[in-house]
């Protein structure tokens, strides 16, 4: 085989080890045949039959006939009657387990846990520590060698799984989720390991894993029926049954042909959306038809009772607490907390993600017999972030010794490096269009492998771009945070917490002053990068600047270079002290409305990212959720019952980008903060009085150069009439562009300056941050 992929590979080593548990040929034979068919030399004579079949498959052209289809699996009977297993599972209600604790160092120990399962644990099974692809199983070798070797192997857990296995047979093992090649003997055996890991490991994670044996054929052709005759539903009854409303649904795809949606939707993907069917089936409690498997096992339930003490989380009864024993021979943690096992886990991981160097003997002391891994197998992303620095020329640690550098402790470090302090930001960014790109693009597992790949780098890469180039370099702790570490000299920290990185999603605590600017060069590096790593992901989409931005100054967008996947992203700028798992449910809300209006965006021919955000003073400004305080509280009707909304979001990057300049704009101009919160107050008395006050607040200002600044960044840029033979003035409203929203010729008007003036705190003046030096903004507040 000329040039084999990892896939041809790994297909070859299933035919090869045959439909039983003992393989057909001797395992040396398969083992030679695998480091022969990757170093392109001359296969074992045994396997030689066996390796030009997965040749002759990789070559079939899509048969356009049914009667093409049957003669392929007349001439190529072993194709037909050959089988393969397929092995899809992961971890599931992620967010209920890793956001149950109140307390960061327990939701990133639980988020490490996770993260060391998937990118570690699972592909250990397949000894990926022994391929390239692997980096961290690399660094956790002996981790990975023991998992199989001391509990894989052992005679009560899955004795010959391990021999059966290899890397090739990953197709991608990221975003909490693997999707796996394995002999049919296999595919209880494994999915039944990728439950109980979990299980074992964290307790009370959900998890879930399932498998199916397919045809070597469907690999190529989708789901194909047990015999091939006239009857069969191919591509031309498919045309003749267009109308039939399940088919149309299932096949049609919009601005594709019937002929080319037929054949994009009968590939690969195919398999990959029946093993995804039957994951909700099994995650739901139901048994599933013909296969051989106890129900879905569900973590186990820890009883609680009203009279004992309970863990952190007050979920589960606590049975030890990190406490300093009076002679100082157990070390405690901060402020004595009890713990359940569930919970000890978690803070155990979290420690050493966070390279903390507290003493763990408060955990060696309670007995426990589990082990979390050790550093090479548990990783924090801020130390994959320092291993980017390292590969990436920069100025972040400018003057500062990078062995000096800590982690942040908690959401308090994180908001000391804000401006103002005591503020933070949540971001939650995710992917756009991907079930789309997977259907239509993705025709084999060769695809699905190189795709999974590039989101994962394309996600990861952008995050820690955007860090790098905002957060400009570490913060130095203000005293009194450093008193609390007990420290006598400077401390300096990464400031921002990465809670996961996963396939196309993000979760990211930042200093809230920088955090629209962080969400805005994520989303536009993970469009970048992408369409850097192959020209498959560049859109002959093109659209229309003036229909789809509001923003119509500064740098014009262009409409002609769009990626076909991008990043929509919610941002909930806060308190420091407002709790996580109240945060992480409102991100999420503004992450739904960024992709909602991502999704209207793209009615428009644009498929870049959007960016929703907020900002919340204080917990008790929103009592039911976002979508419902911004239709009762900030959508008014005015006179002839004309729509008037008081905030403009959700904003496309480059809308983000124009917001960010316009609110710099009116920081340079020292306009006094009580007019700016007057024009806001007047905004709800109707569209005229608004325009009114705005007008005489404008030709009132004392400084010429502040009204000119004031009608080129905010008036000419976005509050242009619609028609463009009007020389009127909307300011400080725009109505939303044509084909967006008009009715019976009632338009729909809008306002950024509500956002103006709450981001009016978090904004720097422009012109002084252009022109600092690095000395200069060392000595600024932080």
């Amino acid at each position: 085989m000329e040039n084999p992929s990892s896939v041809m590979i790994a297909i070859a080593w299933c035919l090869a080890w045959g439909d039983e548990q003992k393989p057909k040929f001797d395992l040396t034979v398969l083992q030679k045949m695998r480091q022969a068919l990757k170093d392109g030399k001359n296969v074992p004579e045994e396997v030689q039959t066996l390796v030009r079949q997965v040749q002759e498959l990789q070559d079939l052209p899509f048969p356009n006939r049914v009667e093409e289809l049957k003669q392929y699996t007349d001439k190529y009977p072993h194709l037909w009657d050959s089988q393969i297993g397929l092995v899809y599972g992961g971890a599931t209600k992620i967010k209920q387990y890793v956001f149950e604790a109140a307390k960061l160092p327990d939701i990133r120990g639980a988020s490490a846990l996770l993260d060391r399962i998937n990118l570690v644990d699972l592909p250990a099974f397949f000894s990926c520590e022994n391929h390239p692809d692997y980096e961290q199983c690399q660094r956790a070798k002996n981790y990975c060698k023991e998992i199989r070797e001391e509990w894989l192997d052992k005679a009560e857990n899955f004795p010959e799984l391990s021999k059966a296995l290899i890397p090739e047979l990953v197709i991608y093992s990221t975003g909490g989720n693997i999707l796996a090649f394995c002999p049919t003997a296999f595919i209880n055996d494994l999915a039944d390991a990728i439950e109980k890991r979990y299980t074992e490991e964290t307790l009370t994670a959900n998890s879930c894993a399932v498998g199916a044996e397919f045809k070597l054929l469907e690999i190529n052709f989708g789901l194909l029926p047990n015999e091939i005759d006239d009857d069969t539903f191919w591509l031309d009854k498919y045309i003749k049954n267009l109308e039939n409303p399940l088919i149309k649904a299932y096949f049609e795809q919009p601005d594709t042909s019937p002929e080319q949606a037929f054949r994009e939707r009968k590939r690969f993907n195919e398999l990959a959306g029946r093993l995804a069917s039957l994951f909700n089936q099994r995650r739901n409690g139901n048994s599933l038809p013909k296969i051989d498997r106890p129900l879905h096992r569900y973590p186990p339930m820890f009883e609680t009772h009203p009279y004992l003490k309970r863990d952190e989380g007050d979920r589960r009864s606590a049975v030890m607490q990190a406490k300093t024993s009076p002679d100082d021979s157990t070390q405690g943690l901060p402020g004595d907390p009890w713990f359940s096992e569930a919970s000890a886990r978690k803070r155990l991981v979290g420690q050493i993600a966070k390279r903390d160097n507290s003493s763990t003997k408060w955990y060696e002391n309670t007995g426990f017999k589990w082990q979390p891994g050790g550093k090479e197998a548990v990783e924090s992303w801020v130390h994959k972030f320092e291993r980017f620095l390292y590969k990436t020329p920069n100025k972040y640690y400018s003057n500062i010794n990078i062995n000096e550098v800590e982690e942040a402790r908690s959401v308090r470090d994180i908001g000391d490096a804000s401006n103002p302090k005591g503020f933070v930001a949540y971001i939650y960014a995710d992917g756009n269009n991907m079930g789309g790109y997977i259907q239509k693009e993705i025709q084999n597992p060769e695809q699905y492998k190189l795709f999974s790949k590039d989101i994962f780098f394309a996600t990861e890469i952008s995050v820690y771009t955007a860090l790098m180039e905002h957060l400009i370099e570490p913060h130095k702790l203000s005293p009194i945070l450093q008193a609390e570490r007990n420290s006598e000299k400077e401390v300096w920290i990464h400031p921002f917490e990465i809670l996961t990185i996963g396939g196309d999603d993000v979760m990211l605590i930042v200093p809230a002053d920088k955090a629209l600017a962080i969400a805005k060069t994520i989303g536009e590096e993970f469009e970048k990068i992408l369409l850097q790593k192959r020209g498959e992901y560049k859109s002959n989409k093109t659209y229309e600047p003036l229909v789809v931005h509001r923003y119509q100054g500064g740098k014009q967008a262009i409409s002609d270079n769009q990626c076909k996947l991008s990043m929509s992203t919610g941002v909930l700028i806060t308190a420091e002290d407002t709790p996580i798992y109240y945060a992480e449910k409102l991100t999420n809300q503004l992450l739904k409305s960024a992709k909602k209006g991502a999704k209207e965006l793209k009615k428009y021919g644009y498929y870049g990212g959007t960016v929703d955000f907020l900002v919340m003073k204080s917990v008790t400004m929103i009592s039911s959720n976002i979508s419902e305080f911004r239709s009762n509280g900030l959508t008014k009707y005015g006179t002839r019952q004309q729509k008037i909304k008081l905030y403009a979001a959700p904003y496309t990057l480059h809308e983000l980008g124009g917001l960010l300049e316009t609110a710099k704009a009116l920081k340079d101009a020292e306009f006094p903060r009580s007019q700016l919160y007057q024009i806001r107050s007047l905004l709800e008395r109707g569209k005229q009085t608004a325009i009114l006050n705005y007008r005489y607040f404008r030709v009132r200002l004392s400084d010429k150069k502040a009204q000119d600044l004031l009608k080129t960044q905010f008036e000419d840029a976005w509050c242009k009439p619609k028609e463009n033979n009007n020389n009127g003035n909307l300011a400080p409203w725009m109505s939303l562009k044509e084909g967006k929203e008009e009715i019976e010729e009632k338009v729909t008007y809008e306002t950024i300056w509500r956002d103006l003036v709450d981001l009016y705190p978090f904004i720097g003046k422009a012109q002084n941050n252009s022109s600092l030096t690095k000395s200069q903004q060392q000595t600024l507040p932080s």
